[in-house]
């Protein structure tokens, strides 16, 4: 039942905030007012006579079905101050919704006057899915609320700080953002050991606005790194390094990119979790999309190493859903969880050594597979989220495919069953499209990441610095890969898209297409085509394309060339035979390299490294 007391019933889960730090993002996130009268503001709403607010939003929700699966959590707590206008009452009302969303009352109370409400929730009907939620009415005059807190007076199964982790690469304005984010949140403050901020770039954030103040807020607790670049798995494993070095208390750790719009209720939200889950295991927030910042990526996500892709999301998980029309009601069990926010047990570093020298793409994935494998499974909390760049905004064109196509390979060979048949027929399909979709400079990089694999273990001796400048000068052979002005470029028709082949067909029209354009049955001239219709299958139409980069800063000219074509189409031809035939061997290597390539000293050998 409900009752005032001066103080919080037990231990913090979650807080409930009414609105964002920032302007940028939408309060409807955080509370719904239907369009009545309230005035929100971060920690208080002010609600006007007939009017109401309710918290059954993105941050506004409990997640109850997580914490009744994976902890012993049975009973937990909504308090908040309030104060009421004379004559006015306050009408709380607690609310759940199941598997399916269907919603159903738990509690109704009415307050008058002031003091600190509290009124229990019951976690007990969640398994398969729902979360909890209250809102709040309020007749006869004005009432505020503040410092609403979830709670419960379960004892943690592991009563634990975190260490956090930043590694950043010339962005130091995201990063004293990043860090401050976390340093100004006095609840989140009381559980953060230390912040290990790796600094890889040339523009140090040592030297930007804000850091002082950052350094003198945290203090001691701030370890500021600077090292060689190694990508952004030598920057985590720097920070995991130094995090869990002896005479360090044991903290869990958290890793964070430096390019996102840090809530900091989110990181708390996957402390708590962490802290109160039965078995240690990772916990994972999901990603927003800065550009439209009440748009979820995806509600979680899973690999496919058998065919080399993580783009599926996993039984019940969404891509690209509204978060101010979608409630995620289903528990999904996710397969991993990337690193934008991302919480790793202390017992699963230990257990499983650090991250793969891949310098970048795919450590993190690696890592989370590593992690389940040995035990150590991953949650996506539904109701925590940060704000990272759009990766619909970001081409593939780039010289980070060569990790891609390199590292998701050695993740294959080390977890997966890595048939030869089937991994290389897909390296086939996937490095054909390029060839046929006229980007040869990209099927160029990537055919060379197959090379590499086939090579063994020690192409990742140096991290990666080498091999990027490698990289750099290949893709600079290739016209195609050379972003330009559009306005370079004559004003073209632009040639929007036919209809996607069918899945079951793609293979059939990718020999197709390479067939006609070895005939000669080409589309002459040049054609103008959007980034969003720049599918292989419609490029691979046309002689030359001027294709938008998804950045939408400028433009690639795409031109077919025969003798390039079937120079790449026979070194495809020849590595996937080569991966075909030697798929056992390789599967070996790279699995008996594991624990030399992931342990402290060869990192520190990497560390060491100007």
């Amino acid at each position: 039942m409900p009752h005032s007391q001066p103080g919080g019933t037990g231990h913090l889960l979650q807080r409930t905030f009414f609105a964002s730090e920032t302007a940028r993002v939408d309060p409807a996130l955080y509370a719904d007012a239907g369009g009545t009268p309230v005035r929100v503001e971060r920690d208080c709403a002010v609600l006007s006579d007939g009017s109401r607010l309710s918290t059954d939003t993105y941050f506004g929700r409990f997640a109850a079905a997580y914490w009744q699966r994976y902890t012993d959590v049975g009973t937990v707590a909504v308090e908040f101050d309030y104060s009421c206008d004379d004559g006015a009452e306050l009408t709380v009302a607690t609310r759940a919704s199941d598997i399916s969303g269907r919603i159903r009352p738990l509690t109704v109370v009415g307050l008058t006057g002031a003091g600190r409400a509290v009124v229990e929730v019951q976690i007990d009907r969640y398994l398969d899915g729902g979360a909890a939620w209250f809102d709040l009415a309020v007749v006869g005059g004005r009432a505020r609320v503040w410092n609403a807190r979830w709670t419960t007076a379960v004892e943690p199964v592991r009563d634990r700080r975190v260490s956090v982790v930043i590694c950043t690469f010339n962005r130091p304005d995201d990063a004293v953002a990043t860090v401050g984010a976390v340093a100004r949140d006095a609840d989140l403050a009381e559980r953060v050991e230390t912040v290990h901020l790796v600094d890889q770039g040339t523009r140090r954030v040592a030297d930007a606005a804000g850091f002082d103040d950052l350094r003198a807020g945290l203090g001691s607790r701030l370890d500021y790194l600077n090292q060689a670049n190694l990508g952004g798995s030598g920057g985590f494993s720097r920070g995991i390094y130094e995090a869990t070095a002896a005479g360090r208390p044991l903290t869990d750790v958290l890793v964070m990119d430096d390019d996102i719009l840090c809530e900091s209720e989110s990181i708390l939200r996957m402390t708590s979790f962490a802290r109160f889950a039965r078995e240690p295991m990772l916990v994972g927030a999901q990603m927003l999309l800065l550009s439209e910042t009440t748009r979820i990526h995806m509600t979680a996500e899973t690999d496919d190493l058998d065919h080399l892709t993580c783009a599926d999301p996993p039984p019940n998980a969404r891509r690209g859903v509204d978060a101010l029309e979608f409630r995620q009601d289903v528990r999904v069990i996710a397969g991993y969880n990337a690193w934008w926010s991302c919480l790793i047990p202390r017992e699963a570093i230990d257990a499983v050594g650090l991250p793969m020298p891949y310098f970048i793409k795919w450590d993190d994935i690696e890592y989370g597979v590593r992690c389940r494998r040995a035990g150590f499974p991953t949650v996506t909390l539904p109701n925590a989220g940060v704000w990272h760049a759009d990766f619909h905004l970001k081409d593939v064109d780039d010289w980070s495919s060569y990790f891609g196509q390199r590292n998701v390979l050695i993740s294959a060979a080390i977890h997966s069953r890595f048939d030869g048949k089937t991994i290389s027929a897909t390296v086939a399909e996937h490095i054909g499209e390029l060839i046929v979709g006229l980007k040869y400079g990209q099927a160029a990089i990537e055919l060379r990441a197959v090379r590499d694999f086939l090579a063994g273990p020690y192409v990742l001796a140096d991290g990666g610095r080498a091999k990027l400048a490698e990289i750099n000068a290949l893709r600079s052979e290739y016209d195609d890969t050379r972003l330009r002005p559009a306005s370079e470029i004559a004003d073209l028709p632009v040639i929007p898209r036919p209809p996607a082949p069918a899945k079951k067909w793609e293979r059939r029209v990718l020999v197709k297409r390479a067939a006609q354009q070895l005939l000669g049955r080409r589309a002459p001239g040049r054609v103008a085509i959007g980034a969003d219709d720049g599918a292989w299958w419609h490029v691979g139409r046309f002689t030359s394309a001027v294709v938008t980069d998804a950045s939408q800063t400028g433009v690639r000219v795409r031109t077919y060339d025969r003798a390039t074509s079937v120079a790449q189409g026979r070194e495809l031809a020849t590595l996937c035979w080569r991966l075909r035939r030697q798929a056992p061997e390789l599967q070996r290597a790279w699995r008996e390299a594991v624990p030399q390539l992931t342990s402290r000293e060869n990192w520190e050998r990497l560390f060491a490294t100007d």
